[in-house]
């Protein structure tokens, strides 16, 4: 049986090596590589090496040398159909049906992508030539030198009709190859073909195996119809199932010890985070993520990062990927999800406040269950018995389009739990077991990041009320009351309720000013940092969330200074060798449910 090319290395990337061959070698991590003594020869100094980035291994001592097909072949013999077979079993994939074809066709692809290479190389002369001044000058603007450039193969096509069609057919290339390769356009008038790309800084775009597959470009001119143009469908390029830089970042992924990529939207968000050092970023092209893209992500890790602009419409880009993957869910398989300020880009982000910033952005990336809660729950009040019984009908169905049973169930299990806590329900724990731990109970809880003692808590409620000092009309008293536990939100809070008292009217902009003139500018840079994004709400549910919020915290504070306070007094009893406070002491400590104890958790 004749196997495709396509075949051979979706196989082979779906397998690590020393998965294989530890099964009957015993392997040992050094670095980036495994090592362990030759199966080819005996030897008491291992000399044998396995490479699961590269795909292969190498015995110095017999001086052999393959990946995983090879491996079966040679230490049990197989041919080299049986061994593909035994490994697509393994791996779970479907043999391909017998094409006679399949030979011409990969031959005529291997032409195309060296036509791809070919205007690849063309692109990168003219972006030094005269007239690619003009797109230096926009990706020097943009912070990309000239190492960049080569780094990330950029280019310029020139904005010419016949310039790139010119140089191949000198180079003998024929003009179906040009247009089936999709670097020129056929009129359906009969007319010349001529150049797709004009007045473009040009990207190449490659497959899972590095082949050039595609262009994307971006306008120069202001007129231009179309901002991005990538390559059309053609042999070599299926934009849904073709991401950005994923080759590369798949293998920067393992050195990263990630559990994931990270998606960002566009190609310059993905060559800024790598000339940042985060090297493992991919952006899908122009669409919303597929199917296909998201098994891309995952065949390189569990849970990749997917980083949205944190504006409504990044909160809606956030939510299609989150439908389309419900169903692919599997144990191991999952997306989190992080969102930046409104209205910076991560390269914005990485320009403006630097790398901490951007990683800190990543690091509190929410779960998905996360995120599909809160859209759920910010659909409409909740406020009738009929909104809340169609909520819980939502989350329902939502748990039944995840495909795997297992994890279908346990989604289940988490929404009702959620549920019980939201609309204050014992929790239905069997007697005798400790309790699940509980989720915050309201949507606003949810967007503050869980640490011991509520500090999150109180940097949101802080930077609410920045961003909308309204909520102080109705809630200033709260507001004061407030017990906070870091010494720049105390700070913080002081000034906000000295200018609160002083001015008859206080906006955003007002208290901004304010608060930068008093010398708060860089801890409303690290409180914006460390916030994350709350989505768009109408100002009484933002009022009402906000005072359900503080009251919760100042409740919680306030029963542990009164609890802090009372096994104080029983500890003082004890020093005094008061028995009674021996006895109260371990009555208290009973009464605490197995569960019940405050983590501080928020």
């Amino acid at each position: 049986m004749r196997f495709g090319e396509d075949f051979i290395e979706e196989l082979k990337s779906r397998v690590k090596p020393s998965d294989v061959i530890g099964r009957t070698v015993k392997l040992r991590r050094q670095g980036r590589e495994f090592a362990g003594l030759s199966p080819f020869n005996k030897e008491k100094t291992p000399s044998f090496f396995v490479n699961d980035e590269k795909g292969f291994y190498h015995c110095f001592s017999s001086g052999r040398h393959g990946d995983v097909i090879s491996w079966f072949q040679e230490t049990e013999g197989l041919s080299f159909t049986e061994a593909v077979e035994r490994l697509a079993d393994e791996a779970g994939m479907a043999l391909p049906a017998p094409d006679p074809g399949a030979a011409q066709k990969a031959q005529r692809q291997k032409g195309l992508v060296e036509w791809m290479e070919e205007a690849a190389r063309f692109y990168a002369a003219e972006l030094g030539r005269v007239r690619g001044r003009h797109a230096r000058h926009y990706l020097e603007n943009r912070g990309l030198d000239e190492s960049a450039w080569g780094q990330f193969g950029m280019g310029y096509a020139p904005a010419s009709h016949s310039a790139l069609k010119d140089y191949l057919l000198q180079k003998g290339a024929n003009l179906g190859a040009l247009v089936e390769a999709g670097l020129l356009i056929a009129p359906d008038d009969g007319k010349a073909p001529y150049d797709r790309f004009r007045d473009r800084v040009m990207f190449p775009i490659h497959d899972a195996r590095r082949r050039l597959v595609g262009f994307g470009g971006r306008a120069l001119s202001a007129e231009a119809k179309a901002k991005y143009l990538n390559s059309p469908e053609t042999p070599l390029f299926h934009k849904g199932s073709t991401l950005y830089y994923y080759a590369h970042a798949r293998t920067a992924v393992r050195k990263a010890s990630a559990n994931g990529l990270i998606v960002v939207e566009g190609y310059m968000d993905v060559i800024a985070l790598t000339r940042a050092g985060i090297d493992h970023a991919v952006a899908p092209l122009g669409t919303a993520l597929t199917e296909d893209q998201l098994r891309l992500l995952w065949q390189a890790g569990p849970e990749p990062i997917l980083c949205f602009d944190g504006d409504k419409a990044g909160q809606q880009a956030a939510h299609r990927a989150l439908d389309r993957a419900l169903p692919l869910l599997e144990p191991g398989r999952t997306l989190r999800f992080s969102f930046l300020p409104a209205g910076l880009d991560p390269d914005d982000m990485l320009r403006q406040r630097g790398r901490a910033a951007m990683d800190d952005v990543l690091r509190d990336a929410r779960p998905l269950v996360d995120v599909l809660w809160e859209r759920e729950r910010e659909r409409e009040p909740l406020d009738t018995p009929e909104a809340r019984a169609g909520f819980k009908k939502r989350l329902r169905e939502i748990a039944g389009e995840i495909g795997n049973k297992e994890v279908a169930s346990f989604y289940t299990s988490d929404f009702f739990a959620r549920l019980d806590v939201l609309f204050r329900r014992p929790s239905r724990v069997p007697s005798g077991r400790a309790p699940a731990k509980a989720f915050p109970s309201q949507g606003l809880r949810n967007i503050a990041k869980r640490q011991v003692s509520g500090l999150a808590e109180q940097r949101f409620l802080i930077a609410q009320v920045i961003a909308h000092p309204q909520i102080l009309t109705k809630a200033d008293e709260t507001f004061a009351n407030m017990l906070l536990s870091e010494d720049a939100l105390i700070r913080l809070q002081a000034a906000i309720l000295e200018h609160w008292l002083a001015s008859t009217s206080v906006d955003r902009e007002s208290l901004h000013r304010h608060l930068t003139h008093e010398g708060f500018a860089d801890d409303l840079k690290q409180l914006e940092r460390r916030t994350i994004p709350v989505p768009e709400q109408s100002e009484t549910d933002r009022v009402t969330r906000w005072m359900q919020t503080a009251q919760d915290l100042i409740g919680r504070m306030g029963l542990a200074d009164e609890q802090a306070a009372r096994r104080q007094q029983l500890l003082d009893g004890l020093k005094r060798g008061d028995q009674s406070s021996l006895r109260a002491l371990g009555a208290a400590r009973e009464s605490v449910k197995p569960g019940d104890e405050d983590d501080g958790a928020v």
